[in-house]
């Protein structure tokens, strides 16, 4: 049973993460058919990130409440809505927008596959599990791969059809097969009472940063790159978005290299040489090299170590969280996760907007990751030898 629900949340999460990423790919042809600025553009690829991060909190904690059986499908289902508003009533950027916040609820899933993968596995053994979960995150690179390609072909509605088709699919399949664990621990009292107490949990802050930089530098450069490629490069957007799509792969596949990694050594020391990797290539990414061969192999470094920092982040969630907070503890480190995508295209697109250039993002990206690295040798690190020692 355990593998089952492994699969079915893995599956769950990467056709929702599938939709809430329809829009990013599309971006510069919305550019062009709205007339939008650099800014309005990230906007318009950035709501979606938003929502599904701040979603992540009361749904992580419904999750915890009522179980993965039950909110799988009902998520899923109410996505399918914003997913076909978007392919076949929003015309306008206005519309767009309402389309896009809606379909931030694809990003949620996320909260509730987590805690569903948690309460099957062993502790020394969640690492792992939830890193393979994580490769849901490649919902991102099949839409980078897709949305495009089926626009060109079969016209502007394809990709939503299908988004919306499969969805329905596997709506039914998680009502009909998923299972939550017998005798898992329902928590207790208001929802607000409950947040408020996981926030308050020291660990929940820790990770929130760590996972700001981690998963949202992912978020961020899946949502933006191929508007950054297609700038900077001169890129055709179909190209952008094929690019883009490596970047994605590469940092999916070593989520769950993150992760068994930190069942080996600990999470620590893969987050620590994760945010000093993201740190030393956000620098050479500044300087705007040549794509062949030094601009590639810095964003392909950096797709890595972003990866393999997100599944050390829910590692040691794995550790740390109690066992009936695991959905709230997931949806409030998730919520940050998502903010953390949310901030990098704005940023990049006023930059852009301003100078015409994009060097200074990244100098920006370099000086956050190096002074996360910072924190986890120092205040997460001396954190996780106490909690070891209790």
């Amino acid at each position: 049973m355990a593998v089952r629900v492994l699969v079915l949340s893995t599956t769950g999460f990467l056709l929702n993460f599938w939709a809430w990423a329809l829009i990013s790919p599309l971006g510069g042809a919305y550019r062009e058919s709205l007339d939008l600025t650099g800014v309005q553009q990230s906007v318009l690829v950035a709501v979606p990130v938003i929502v599904g991060s701040l979603g992540r909190i009361p749904i992580g904690a419904l999750t915890d409440r009522i179980g993965s059986r039950t909110m799988f499908p009902v998520v899923t289902v109410a996505t399918i809505v914003p997913v076909l508003f978007i392919g076949f009533v929003a015309e306008t950027y206005a519309a767009m927008l309402v389309g896009g916040f809606f379909l931030g609820l694809g990003g949620t899933a996320f909260a509730i596959g987590v805690p569903a993968v948690n309460q099957w596995f062993a502790p020394e053994r969640r690492g792992t599990a939830l890193g393979i979960f994580g490769l849901g995150m490649g919902g991102t690179a099949i839409s980078a791969f897709t949305t495009v390609r089926l626009t060109d072909t079969y016209g502007p509605e394809a990709p939503f059809v299908l988004v919306a088709c499969v969805l329905a699919v596997y709506a039914v399949v998680a009502a009909l097969f998923l299972r939550d664990k017998p005798g898992r621990a329902a928590p207790q009292g208001s929802f607000l009472a409950r947040t408020w107490a996981t926030a308050k949990i020291p660990a929940t802050g820790q990770l929130s940063l760590l996972y700001a930089l981690g998963f949202g530098g992912f978020v961020a450069f899946s949502v933006y790159l191929p508007t950054y490629l297609v700038n900077a490069y001169d890129l055709t957007a179909g190209d952008a978005a094929a690019r883009t799509a490596g970047f994605v792969v590469l940092a999916v596949a070593m989520r769950p290299v993150g992760g068994s990694l930190s069942d080996r050594i600990g999470p620590v020391p893969v987050l620590l040489v994760s945010f000093a990797a993201v740190g030393v290539l956000a620098l050479v990414a500044a300087l705007e090299l040549s794509l062949m061969p030094l601009g590639t192999i810095a964003f392909l470094g950096l797709a890595a170590a972003l990866g393999a920092s997100s599944g050390a982040v829910f590692a040691l969630v794995a550790q740390v969280a109690p066992a009936d907070k695991v959905g709230a503890v997931t949806g409030i480190v998730g919520a940050a996760g998502g903010l953390g995508g949310f901030f990098p295209p704005l940023v990049m697109g006023a930059v852009y907007d301003r100078t015409g250039d994009y060097s200074l993002g990244y100098v920006l990206l370099a000086v956050s990751a190096l002074a996360v690295a910072w924190f986890t040798w120092g205040p997460v690190r001396r954190a996780a030898r106490a909690r070891e020692s209790v």
